[in-house]
């Protein structure tokens, strides 16, 4: 029988009994942190002391809290391959990969598909502005207080009061302790400052947790633990220019736009488009790559929204793929002068395709 509160009992203010509704919503975390919920039992340890792989039930649970995306039709191409083959070369070396490369290049895409490809769990940090050293390592997300009152004798109000304090390991600090596969996505769009505990993590292999006290202050980095980074060329609106000391730690590999063979079978497996209407995409978007200064050129991802816009207009007249392409280049103007340049740019290479 369901308890049903009628008539709560007041002391000094404050009710008796609290309904498991309140009892729950006094525990929620506040704000953006996000609890790993942990398999009861502590994780077996090897002879130095590690914990060895994680039950099924513990990785479920990270990756149904870290949500990590799913990279849905990717294409391994030989350029593709190159890549993916010099990531793994340096992430065996035990160095963290930083990709570096203009916005929808395929960054994102390869870090993601190279990581899962590891064998090991993946957890994800979206780098922004917002983005402090807390949210890359955790802290004490709350301070949970529990009382014991005498209700037994009526004239005796005894109360005995504890309080703990919960601390919540963010993404770095699981990749680290367990030995998952970091991937840091924009890092540079990070403040460099919030960067920083990475420096010993790659280079001492110790991650240092500030506001914890005694032994239980540092983790050793786990020998699995594997590290990937992306970041837009500096020149890019939106991002710092990362700490010299950071940038020496890393392995960094420059991307450029694919091959057109490559996005056009990209297009192709994103919008089930006929051949020459993925190729009469790419030869429009690597035309207005060449006339366009560098923080306007469109990407992969643009070769796609054009795709899919002509894919649902049932049709694939010229008027209606201008208009398409019009659309999707319209994102990146600052005004009516600039939007019109890009239209002529837009006709001028839908003509030269005849």
């Amino acid at each position: 029988m369901k308890f049903k509160e009628t008539h709560p009992r007041k002391v000094r203010g404050e009710s008796v009994h609290m309904t498991k509704e309140e009892k729950m919503e006094e525990l929620t975390i506040k704000g953006t942190q996000l609890q790993v919920t942990m398999s009861m039992d502590e994780p077996e340890l090897d002879n130095s002391g590690r914990s060895q792989n994680l039950g099924g039930t513990e990785l479920e649970s990270i990756e149904a809290t870290y949500l990590v995306p799913d990279i849905d039709h990717f294409i391994d191409t030989p350029d593709v391959k190159k890549l993916d083959e010099r990531i793994r070369l340096w992430l065996k070396t035990g160095h963290p990969v930083h990709l570096i490369g203009p916005t929808g290049c395929g960054k994102t895409s390869l870090a993601m598909h190279t990581a899962k490809e590891l064998g090991r769990p993946v957890v994800w940090i979206n780098g922004d502005e917002s983005v402090t050293t807390t949210d890359l390592i955790g802290g004490y997300s709350q301070i949970e207080q529990e009382s014991l009152r005498d209700k037994y004798i009526h004239n005796v109000f005894k109360s005995s009061d504890i309080l703990k304090a919960d601390w919540i390991d963010n993404p770095l600090a699981i990749a680290c302790k367990y030995g998952y596969t970091l991937v840091y996505n924009e890092f540079s769009r990070t403040k460099p400052s919030a960067n920083n505990v990475l420096l010993s993590v790659f280079e001492e292999k110790i991650l240092e947790l500030p506001t914890k006290f005694g032994e239980e202050r540092y983790i050793e980095v786990h020998p699995d633990f594997k590290a990937i980074l992306t970041s837009n060329s500096i020149e890019y609106a939106g991002v710092h220019k990362p700490q010299d000391a950071l940038l020496d730690r890393l392995v960094s590999i420059y991307m450029d736009y694919y091959s057109f063979d490559t996005e056009v079978k990209i297009v192709q497996a994103h919008t089930d488009l006929p051949m020459h209407d993925a190729k009469k995409i790419v030869s429009v978007i690597t035309s207005l790559r060449e006339k366009l200064p560098d923080a306007q050129k469109p990407g992969t991802r643009a070769c796609i929204m054009i795709g899919k816009g002509l894919a649902a207009s049932n049709g694939s007249g010229n008027a209606d793929f201008e208009q398409i392409c019009i659309d999707v280049m319209a994102t990146k103007t600052s005004s009516k002068i600039d939007l019109i340049e890009k239209q002529k740019l837009v006709k001028e290479a839908i003509m030269a395709l005849k």
